[in-house]
């Protein structure tokens, strides 16, 4: 059956939507552009956070900065630390625009605006304490704002997206606390990815409430099937998301050469996966190129390939099943098209030696896939009875 448009629930204040997908947009912009960031080798072009080289903004000319802490670390290059601190201020924006949806959505809630502006209240007096090298009670800072946000999301329920709207506040926060340690722990890789992950769900969570909040369901039979298979799909394209962040993170894109399908000449050439996935390492170390061998570098790489065949197969037998159901042909359709544009840009990255634009497209790719799939499972509803 197709879409049934109805109108936005009468719950929520009469802009939520709108402010919703603003926010969305918003998401997206911060996610592809924060991907040019990682991939031109920008991500430590600004030392210090939130500032960049002690500049709200960022320096223009190597000679304004003199005997910054941060110079220690990485000479002043304008021509990367303004993409740095540029995606730090619409991810900044992004905050305050989730920041307005949780406010709006836990309004009607029992003290649901003391739980939000409680949060917001110590992480931003966490901010400056971090600026002043007191650390340990910015940490503490910080943990105490999650700890509220997290308490309202365990309290409340969803019927007015109160739930939905506090944790997307707790992710993002979580975010902004990744984004620092990227750069104080020197582009350490399972933070790298973190980031990665951590803004890819966000950017989940904020289409589901955008659809949520606008009201229009798309009605079918098989909507209860239909979602688990979308569940299952949801999931295996997050640990493929996941592996291509631990690709880039570290510097395994190109492992195999630009040979492919072969690796390096090989079906199965030498690999270390013990070694490649190791999670933690010590802090301290730059690890901005990477510092694991060519064995391990190609155990990632080897890993990625493999899930991406598994997830590209599993997604378009998941199309073809949108295919055959009444309503869903344009959404299976798209859905393919993705696909496969997803799998050749992946391959193209290999064989062009990974190009900065077809790297940033593959990142885009990776997000308008999950679009489709969180848009399905936020839309789909049984017929009523």
């Amino acid at each position: 059956m197709s879409a049934m448009p109805t109108t936005q629930p009468a719950y929520l204040y009469r802009h939520f939507h709108r402010l919703a997908w603003l926010a969305v947009l918003l998401a997206t912009c911060v996610i592809v552009f924060g991907a040019f960031v990682r991939l031109s080798n920008a991500g430590l072009s600004c030392p210090d956070w939130p500032t960049c080289y002690g500049k709200a903004a960022w320096p223009t000319h190597a000679d304004q900065i003199v005997d910054h802490v941060a110079t220690a670390i990485r000479p002043v290059e304008p021509s990367k630390a303004w993409r740095e601190q540029f995606h730090r201020m619409i991810a900044g924006l992004l905050g305050v625009l989730v920041l307005s949806l949780a406010l709006l959505a836990t309004r009607r809630r029992p003290r649901g605006w003391l739980h939000v502006i409680g949060a917001a209240t110590a992480v931003a007096v966490a901010i400056p304490l971090y600026m002043r090298g007191l650390h340990v009670s910015a940490s503490a800072l910080a943990v105490v704002g999650e700890a509220l946000l997290l308490a309202g999301v365990l309290r409340w329920s969803n019927v007015d997206l109160a739930r939905a709207s506090t944790l997307t506040l707790a992710v993002i926060i979580f975010q902004a606390l990744l984004g620092m340690w990227t750069v104080t722990w020197l582009l350490k890789p399972i933070v790298v990815m973190g980031h990665l992950v951590g803004g890819l769900t966000t950017f989940a969570l904020l289409v589901w409430i955008a659809w949520r909040a606008t009201g229009i369901p798309i009605v079918s039979g098989d909507a209860r099937k239909l979602r688990l298979l979308l569940g299952i799909g949801l999931a295996l394209l997050a640990v493929q998301i996941a592996l291509g962040g631990w690709t880039s993170a570290n510097y395994a894109a190109l492992a195999c050469g630009t040979d492919f399908p072969k690796c390096a000449g090989a079906w199965w050439p030498a690999h270390d996966f013990t070694e490649g996935f190791v999670l933690w390492r010590g802090i301290g170390v730059d690890y901005e190129g990477g510092i694991l061998d060519n064995a391990a570098r190609v155990a990632i790489q080897l890993a990625h390939r493999m899930m991406a065949v598994v997830v590209a197969c599993y997604l378009l037998f998941m199309a073809v099943r949108l295919l055959r159901t009444p309503g869903l042909r344009g959404w299976g359709s798209t859905l393919a098209v993705l696909v496969c544009a997803q799998f050749g840009l992946g391959i193209a990255n290999v064989v062009l030696s990974l190009p900065l634009k077809i790297a940033v497209l593959h990142n885009a790719g990776a997000v308008a896939l999950l679009f489709v799939l969180v848009t399905l499972l936020a839309r789909l509803r049984l017929p009523e009875a």
